[in-house]
């Protein structure tokens, strides 16, 4: 069917009355969601609306990258690896678009930034209860974090949940144990309110699934699929320390950390270390 005069017949069967129906605005709640970008600065700055938004849109993202992991943990404790590497290879997309998005917020030039920034008193990044979450599901504990988050029982009561219950790491290496795959006891009953440090004692386990892919190909894929998170995250990690850089060079944090210095620290912080130690092993 041509279009004429350039426009579009709606075909006979669209909705159009929604006075008792559930429309899209309804089913997103979009009144509410629309209404959440408030900013604060006096007069109103133009680029403020990009600060807000693309801080909220990665909140959103966050909340379904925890909801997958959390599941992926679930899935791995009922043995069903197939569930848990489908929700992973959905965090990884989600991740992919999460690094992108910096490239919006770079086009904030630090003297458009600097003509609101001082509106945003002590408010920053830094205080993602739902950021923390995600480290804290990957295995990046640090109990030193939920003081902040007192003045949010809610967030602080999820934090302090996730520091106690075994890491997404945590559970894989149970399930290889229950699969048979010789995991160090030492491991499987660490403090599970610590981050995952370093256990040499792993890497000859990886080695032989690695060597042996062929015979041992879930395990292997599991170990691929892990070590693909840990790249995404880290470019994450990356893109946001050179935003900050690009923005406000290497002023102080509006939360009060030392800023890029304290994001480049978050760098050298890892989550699945012998996944990547095993490297150097292999062939050797």
């Amino acid at each position: 069917m041509s279009v004429e005069k350039n426009t579009r017949k709606l075909d006979k069967g669209i909705v159009r009355d929604f006075s008792s129906r559930m429309s899209y605005a309804s089913y997103l709640q979009l009144p509410t969601l629309l209404s959440a970008q408030q900013p604060v600065s006096q007069p109103e700055h133009h680029d403020e609306m990009l600060f807000i938004i693309q801080h909220q849109t990665t909140e959103l993202w966050l909340k379904l990258v925890l909801h997958e992991l959390r599941s992926a943990a679930a899935w791995l404790r009922e043995d069903d690896l197939g569930s848990a590497l489908k929700g992973i290879a959905r965090v990884k997309h989600i991740q992919k678009t999460l690094t992108e998005q910096w490239s919006v917020l770079a086009t904030l030039t630090p003297t458009e930034y600097s003509q609101f920034r001082g509106f945003l008193g002590n408010s920053s990044g830094f205080q993602s209860a739902q950021y923390r979450a995600v480290e804290f599901v990957l295995g990046n504990k640090n109990r030193k974090m939920l003081p902040v988050f007192e003045s949010d029982p809610q967030a602080h009561a999820m934090l302090e949940e996730l520091l106690a219950a075994p890491s997404i790491y945590d559970e894989f290496l149970a399930y290889l144990s229950r699969q048979g795959f010789d995991v160090p006891r030492s491991v499987l009953d660490r403090d599970m309110t610590r981050a995952h440090e370093f256990s040499p004692e792993l890497v000859p386990l990886f080695k032989h699934i690695y060597e042996n892919a062929a015979d041992n190909w879930a395990a292997y894929e599991a170990c691929e699929e892990l070590v693909d998170l840990e790249d995404n995250f880290q470019l994450w990690r990356f893109r946001h320390l050179r935003t900050v850089q690009r923005t406000i060079g290497m002023k102080t944090g509006t939360g009060g950390s030392s800023g890029a210095a304290f994001l480049q620290k978050a760098l050298e912080l890892t989550f699945f270390p012998e996944l990547f130690a095993v490297r150097t092993e292999i062939g050797q």
